[in-house]
Formats: C-alpha cells, sequence, structure tokens
C-alpha cells in the first residue's frame, strides 16, 4: 500500500525534498544586529578614514591624505611586525595547550565535567579584570614575582601572551572537546586490535580528525590577536617604549591622545581589511571550505 506524500504551504516532506528556507521574520533580527554593530561602524571609520576629525565639529575632507600619512609612519612597520609575532606565538602556545587539554576532557576521566567547568572560568571573566588581577600580580614592588617583569621587552610580550591565553585557552578547550567527541570510537578500537598505542592513536587518528576543528580555532585566534587590546593597554601602555605597541595600540594612541579621528580610522580600516584577508586565506589553504561533512571523522 503506497502512502502520499503531502506537500503543504509551509515546505516539502518526504525524500529527496529541499528543506524549508527560514522565514523572513528569523532572519531579520540577526540582520539588523549585524548592520547596526558591525557593518555601520565599519562604514563610518571608513569614511572617517578620507577626512580630518579631532571630535568635534564636522569632519574635514582630506581624500587619502591620511593613508598616505599610515604607509610613511615608521611605527606602522614596527607595530605590524609586534602584532605579527604576538599572533603567531599566541597560536602556538593557544593551540597546544587547548588542544591537549580539549582532548583529554573528551576523554571519561574521573572528575572530568567538574575539572573541565573549572578550567572554563577564566573565558567568563572580562579582559579588563584579568588584566588588572595581573598587573597587580606583577608588581615589582607588591607582586608575586620579583623583579620588573613588564619593564623588559622579553618580559613584557610574554606576559602578554600568557595572560591572552590564560583567558582564551578555556574557549578553544571546549571547541577541541567538542571535535575530539565527535571523532567514532570504531576508529580507536581498530587501531587497538592492530596493536597501536595511545601515542601513535593521538598523532594518526586524533590530530588528522580535527583539521575542521583547527582551522575553525585558528581562524578565531588570528582574528582574536589581531584586535588585542585591552590587556596591552593595562599591563604594558604598548612599553617598554614601543616595544609592544600593537596595531589597536596605535589606533587608539592616534584617537584618544592625539584625537586624530581621521588617522585612527585609517588603522581601524586597515586592520578591518588585514583580518579579513587573513581568515580567507586560512580557510582557502586548509581547504576547509571545500569540506562538507559537518561531523569530525566521517
Amino acid at each position: 500500500m503506497s502512502s502520499t506524500v503531502t506537500t503543504g504551504a509551509k515546505g516539502r516532506t518526504g525524500k529527496g525534498a529541499r528543506p524549508s528556507r527560514p522565514h523572513t521574520a528569523w532572519v531579520l533580527p540577526g540582520v539588523l544586529f549585524f548592520t547596526f554593530f558591525a557593518a555601520a561602524p565599519m562604514a563610518l571609520a571608513f569614511y572617517l578614514s578620507f577626512t580630518r576629525w579631532n571630535g568635534l565639529g564636522d569632519p574635514e575632507p582630506v581624500g587619502l591624505e591620511n593613508w598616505r600619512k599610515l604607509i610613511d609612519d615608521p611605527r606602522l612597520t614596527q607595530s605590524l611586525t609586534v602584532t605579527v609575532m604576538l599572533t603567531v606565538v599566541s597560536w602556538v602556545f593557544q593551540t597546544v595547550v587547548s588542544l591537549l587539554l580539549g582532548v583529554w576532557a573528551a576523554g571519561r576521566q574521573r572528575n572530568r565535567a567538574v575539572l573541565s567547568a573549572v578550567f572554563f572560568v577564566p573565558f567568563l571573566l572580562s579582559s579588563t579584570a584579568i588584566s588588572l588581577l595581573f598587573y597587580a600580580l606583577l608588581d615589582p614592588n607588591f607582586g608575586i614575582i620579583r623583579g620588573d617583569t613588564l619593564g623588559t621587552t622579553s618580559g613584557a610580550f610574554l606576559a602578554i601572551v600568557f595572560v591572552g591565553g590564560w583567558q582564551f585557552i578555556p574557549f578553544h578547550t571546549l571547541i577541541y572537546q567538542g571535535g575530539a567527541r565527535q571523532i567514532p570510537e570504531v576508529l580507536y578500537q581498530a587501531a587497538a586490535i592492530d596493536g597501536a598505542g595511545r601515542y601513535r592513536q593521538f598523532f594518526s587518528i586524533t590530530l588528522p580528525q580535527l583539521r575542521n576543528t583547527a582551522t575553525t580555532s585558528t581562524v578565531l585566534m588570528v582574528v582574536g590577536s589581531l584586535t588585542y587590546f585591552e590587556t596591552v593597554l593595562i599591563l604594558t601602555q604598548g612599553g617598554p617604549g614601543t616595544d609592544t605597541a600593537i596595531l589597536p595600540y596605535l589606533m587608539y594612541e592616534a584617537g584618544f591622545k592625539s584625537y586624530d579621528f581621521g588617522y585612527a580610522s585609517a588603522v581601524a580600516t586597515f586592520l578591518v581589511v588585514a583580518a579579513t584577508v587573513l581568515s580567507l586565506l586560512l580557510v582557502r589553504l586548509t581547504g576547509f571550505g571545500a569540506m562538507r561533512s559537518t561531523r569530525e571523522g566521517m
């Protein structure tokens, strides 16, 4: 006895039917939020990058003056170098630690859920609160570490890397934990039958199966490092000297110290373009966009 497939006004059902598209009312809040809090500010910053404005009165159009100033500014090269170094070192540090913690948290250890919740606590705190906490801990007079850690170039740089990792490693740990839990158990069972130990299983099964997860985590880390600001402002103020003055801090100095919001907008626009290009390159080079499966290992 055959059954009849009913086609309603809200969509089709049955094998081979296309899934119904989301209703416009469901998408509208997200579109409005993105427009007012992302697209509109970026468009305004792009416009201001072609003007001279001190925050008062009307912006004065100056053409490409701010962009020529940005290209000729020797601080741009230094800030870009510091930003790239911070991004690379932070990526290595956070990826290694969060990957190991995420794979461990995906196992069946006792009290795993409790420890995973404890590990996630730093991510719930604001960057400002965390930076103030570590600024007090690293104080040369009253801190727990003797010596002026933030007064040296290497000390200040490593402090920024550590504080950033302490806050964001829990988030990336959660990402790797979710990815590791999606790996089919049958792969490990087959490897165990073939005599593969725990370390061989990790490098031959776990790491390859987490390629999608690693790409997602990497994109978030890179974009986050390019927009890093609060920790640098509170811990080092770009110092010692200008050794930790990253691009967002250069934007802050131009806008809120020199009141040159036109030049600050040029730096901000440059940051948005750089972050977008790097994200697209990572997705392209890793082949993440061509992977159809949404489940690791399948």
